[in-house]
């Protein structure tokens, strides 16, 4: 695995090495070692697996307490993946980093704790995998707002995006529960 830190130097690039030949492909998605020689130590509980149509906007999402680091992939479609940073503390407080991660580049992103996390579908539909750190707290879960001009993200829209009411009613960073 090639792994290379992104313009945030905390959310990390990860580019497996592909075997392909004309009977298809193989890939290892995930090697504790080789993370973890890599810099990224993290213990994984639990995997999720979510398919979303075309212009279907989910994020930009954390969880407040019980912060998880993501692991995330793409196995059909294409995304353009997100991470803000909400460390208060942190020289890249507010910044964003975002790339395009599909089922051709076969990219994964990690996006650890103390990051805002989010995707834009840009295919047709898209087939979005990842691995957290901790586990799911609905009533540690929070929302910063998509769009927040304070923030920037550039995400690459042609009309409104498709989202979730809890998406709609995001926060804006100046407003939001944030880490230290």
């Amino acid at each position: 695995m090639n792994v290379t830190p992104t313009d945030l130097p905390d959310v990390l690039l990860i580019e497996p090495r592909v075997f392909a030949d004309d009977r298809g492909f193989f890939f290892e998605s995930y090697n504790r070692r080789a993370l973890a020689d890599a810099g990224l130590a993290g213990e994984f509980v639990q995997d999720n697996h979510s398919r979303s149509t075309h212009g279907v906007l989910r994020g930009l999402h954390y969880q407040i307490e019980h912060a998880q680091g993501k692991l995330v992939r793409v196995t059909s479609g294409e995304v353009f993946d997100v991470a803000v940073d909400i460390r208060r503390s942190s020289p890249t407080f507010g910044r964003w980093t975002g790339m395009r991660l599909s089922e051709h580049n076969r990219r994964m992103l990690w996006i650890p704790p103390g990051f805002a996390h989010g995707f834009l579908v840009v295919s047709p539909a898209a087939e979005f995998l990842y691995k957290t750190t901790d586990y799911w707290y609905p009533e540690f879960e929070r929302t910063l707002m998509w769009n927040d001009p304070a923030i920037g993200v550039a995400w690459p829209l042609d009309e409104a995006p498709t989202l979730a009411p809890k998406d709609a009613a995001g926060r804006p960073l100046a407003l939001a529960d944030v880490y230290p």
